[in-house]
């Protein structure tokens, strides 16, 4: 069965971008810490939403992926549900919003926007685990990751409040956040997959509170080839990769669900010098889009929040190559 909501522009975009826009400490600063919440938003303030907006304008860009946050508790965007769970004073959400920002100044060029968020609490923040009452779930020192044994726990509470975040987002930003692509869903048979609330589906419905047409993938890990979480509430496929491409797709669904691979360009996710020789990123980006599927390719950003320049030089060899190919 084919998702319900409409990916055509999705598959009509082919390719598009994504960064890991996520605080690191100066680098004078000791081991092992982080920003604080004066530091943090010092940095959301200068991020220059027009500036990168014209940089994925010129290299053709159609799509971009903000992070909202990941593992320090630090998120770009304001919201009251998760200050009044956690009680972190001050709060670590920024107080510019700059989702809203950036989708405003995406809009103009015709860019949408969609955002990144882990579908568990930030781990290195113990006080907002225990406060939204989030747990791992492998059993530390279990095995590797490959084989760690599961906690089997199904975290109802948790999810029952990370929901309640989510949709308050979701609500403030409406039609302007296009979709969401949603980190770590390792543990779907002991979370999700339930005929009752919290599930799939309840997940789901608070990421499109504020944009029913909101586009959603789970994302269950680097597994190649890619896989789909078989639920009808999944619109596209996570697709993580690192440096094992899977070829050989021939058609647009994969147990009905778009299509589609995300990786990166440097030598890590947001981080490193290119480390993809132009002609392959070409190369790939078409392979995939032959079959009707989307490449969404990692880029670093600076904390101004710009694309560093080698790699928009990559990007307009992607997007001067892919153009060739288009008119032969």
């Amino acid at each position: 069965m084919e998702t319900r909501r409409s990916v055509d522009w999705f598959k009509e975009a082919k390719w598009g971008v994504f960064c890991h826009y996520l605080p690191k400490p100066p680098k004078d600063a000791a081991a092992g810490s982080t920003l604080s919440a004066g530091q943090w938003n010092e940095r959301v303030d200068r991020f220059d939403v027009e500036g990168l907006a014209s940089q994925l304008d010129s290299v053709g860009a159609k799509y971009f992926y903000l992070t909202l946050g990941q593992n320090t508790g630090h998120y770009c965007a304001p919201n009251e549900t998760y200050d009044s769970i956690v009680g972190i004073e001050p709060s670590k959400c920024s107080k510019r919003d700059l989702v809203n920002d950036l989708a405003d100044a995406l809009a103009v060029k015709g860019i949408r926007l969609l955002v990144y968020l882990p579908s568990g609490a930030p781990d290195r923040d113990p006080i907002a685990m225990e406060k939204l009452e989030w747990e791992n779930g492998y059993i530390p020192g279990t095995g590797n990751r490959h084989n760690r044994q599961r906690t089997g726990k199904r975290l109802a509470e948790f999810q029952r409040r990370w929901e309640a975040v989510i949709a308050e987002w979701s609500l403030r930003w409406g039609n302007k956040v296009n979709g969401w692509w949603i980190d770590g869903c390792y543990f779907a048979d002991e979370m999700y997959r339930f005929p009752d609330a919290p599930n799939f589906e309840s997940f789901a419905a608070a990421m499109r509170a504020g944009n029913p047409d909101s586009i959603v993938a789970f994302n269950p890990g680097v597994i190649v080839p890619v896989i789909s979480h078989r639920t009808e509430h999944e619109d596209y496929i996570g697709g993580e990769v690192i440096r094992s491409f899977p070829v050989g797709q021939q058609e647009r669904w994969l147990e009905g669900r778009q299509y589609h691979i995300l990786s990166f360009l440097g030598s890590d996710w947001g981080q490193g010098e290119p480390s993809l020789p132009d002609e392959f990123v070409i190369g790939y980006t078409k392979h995939v889009n032959d079959s009707e599927g989307v490449v969404t390719w990692d880029v670093p950003i600076s904390h101004d929040g710009l694309i560093e320049q080698p790699f928009m030089e990559q990007l307009k060899a992607l997007h001067a190559g892919l153009s060739s190919a288009a008119v032969r």
